[in-house]
């Protein structure tokens, strides 16, 4: 009788746990894996859970993964320590929209002056179509 091989073949296995410092790596691995479209791919890999990548990255914004030893448990972040990695990311957010916005304003004002230089260096009743008066 030949005996099954699957991930659980073994037995149950212990609970891993992670240093802040592997948190903070394997969070960095995983967005460069999403952005490069193999997020999911990653995860398979390295055996983890996306709601592990998301309870791990509010804690890295909440600054709780910061300087912390490897042997010392990270804790949930508080409510206001919540409410400041919110504001943060809502603060980059703002910030990227408004870097977009300062060069679409640019764009339009140099297109602008192309168009009045244009206008100024055609004469005054021009022939648009080519077809000459009439």
């Amino acid at each position: 009788m030949s005996r099954k091989k699957g991930p659980r073949s073994d037995g149950p296995r212990a609970r891993r746990s992670f240093s802040p410092g592997q948190k903070l790596d394997l969070l960095a691995r995983y967005e460069e894996a999403v952005a490069d479209g193999d997020g999911g791919a990653f995860l398979r890999r390295e055996g983890l859970y996306s709601s592990l990548m998301s309870e791990w990255r509010r804690a890295r914004d909440a600054g709780l993964l910061q300087g912390k030893p490897a042997g010392q448990t990270v804790g949930r972040p508080s409510a206001e320590q919540a409410e400041i990695a919110r504001l943060r990311r809502e603060l980059e957010r703002t910030q990227a929209r408004l870097a977009r916005t300062e060069t679409a304003l640019t764009i339009m004002g140099k297109a602008r002056e192309l168009l009045e230089e244009i206008s100024r260096s055609e004469p005054e009743d021009p022939d648009v179509f080519g077809l000459g008066r009439r």
